[in-house]
């Protein structure tokens, strides 16, 4: 195609979108005064293009669009009908789901089950898992473009984990696994609201555990929320990444952290069995004992590490390069407006 869409979406996940503006279009992003969620237009760190724009919400109704390109299901049930007119509402249209169902894992059926909108799943394993109605369905899988460049070191000691709002997400997100695996080997944690569990790290510790045993168990840092330009420096100077996870998308920190050149260990459960091969670039299992294992190999051995994390480095840019994710975007939208 050889001119450029105007596609209005919604700023939901925030380096998703970074990445997903590397296609060569015009982006405008739902903006309100206040800032709120998903209306935050181009706020925060990100190094956002001259390509993304904002687009005040009490005037999308009369902004030109050639694309609408929805991300969560409140924009498509309400801001649809609210905020856009009927002739809009017509547009070629996009639903990006990026997560598997929530409320069963294989008989939830997606709200959309539209056959006028293309319904893209991040993951092979998300399109699995959704019933997609009468939707075409087509997958997009990540692509990373690193905000800073980083490469690893492995300096640190320790593993690092990257999740946002454990305390509160529980189980889903790997809570328990995280805490148990930080009584056996140093881990950091990094993400949003990641400073509730500072408390709960100071009870770590094994009981009848040595001074030795206690100085190494405390090397692991809580971070709490790290500006996603400082985040690849400091997950390359960690020996690994531990993904606690039990049932999510393809989370794009593990990918960034495979990106700088970090081994993955992990929970074999969801798409990250088809991107981790255990020994070559990193170790995944459904037995946290033997997770933890694997981690106190990575510490003894940093050699192996930092090979397994080229070799994971590797893997990354041939899966998940940006050219590969930009070129398949590229075709989703002109399938759409052909």
């Amino acid at each position: 195609m050889s001119r450029r869409l105007r596609i209005l979406t919604w700023h939901v996940h925030g380096n998703y979108l970074y990445n997903l503006t590397q296609v060569p279009h015009e982006w405008y992003l739902a903006t309100d005064a206040e800032r709120s969620a998903h209306r935050s237009g181009r706020g925060g760190s990100l190094p956002w293009g001259d390509n993304v724009h904002e687009a005040p919400v009490d005037r999308l109704h009369e902004t030109p669009f050639d694309v609408l390109l929805f991300q969560s299901r409140s924009e498509w049930e309400d801001d649809r009908h609210k905020l856009l007119s009927e002739a809009q509402r017509r547009l070629p249209c996009i639903y990006l789901e990026h997560d598997p169902p929530q409320e069963h894992p294989t008989a939830t059926k997606h709200w959309v089950d539209d056959p006028e909108v293309l319904l893209v799943h991040v993951t092979p394993f998300n399109a699995l898992m959704w019933d997609s109605g009468a939707s075409p369905v087509r997958v997009i899988e990540h692509g990373v473009k690193l905000l800073v460049p980083a490469r690893y070191t492995g300096e640190r000691e320790c593993g690092i984990a990257v999740v946002n709002n454990m305390a509160r997400r529980g189980r889903r997100l790997g809570l328990d696994i995280y805490r148990d695996m930080a009584r056996e080997v140093p881990l950091s944690l990094a993400g949003m609201g990641s400073e509730e569990l500072q408390a709960d790290r100071r009870s770590t510790a094994r009981p009848g555990a040595s001074a030795t045993d206690r100085r190494s168990e405390s090397r692991g840092e809580i971070f709490g929320e790290v500006n996603q330009l400082r985040l690849p420096g400091l997950m390359a100077e960690h020996r690994f990444f531990f993904n606690p996870i039990r049932y999510t998308s393809l989370g794009l920190a593990v990918i960034e952290a495979m990106m700088v050149g970090l081994p993955i260990v992990g929970l074999a459960t969801t798409e990250l069995v088809t991107v981790i091969r255990n020994g070559e670039n990193g170790f995944i299992d459904t037995r946290p004992d033997r997770l933890a294992t694997a981690m106190k190999q990575l510490l003894a051995d940093p050699a192996q590490a930092r090979s397994m994390g080229e070799a994971a480095r590797r893997t990354a840019e041939e899966r998940f390069g940006i050219e590969r994710f930009v070129a398949d975007w590229l075709a989703a939208l002109d399938s759409i407006v052909a």
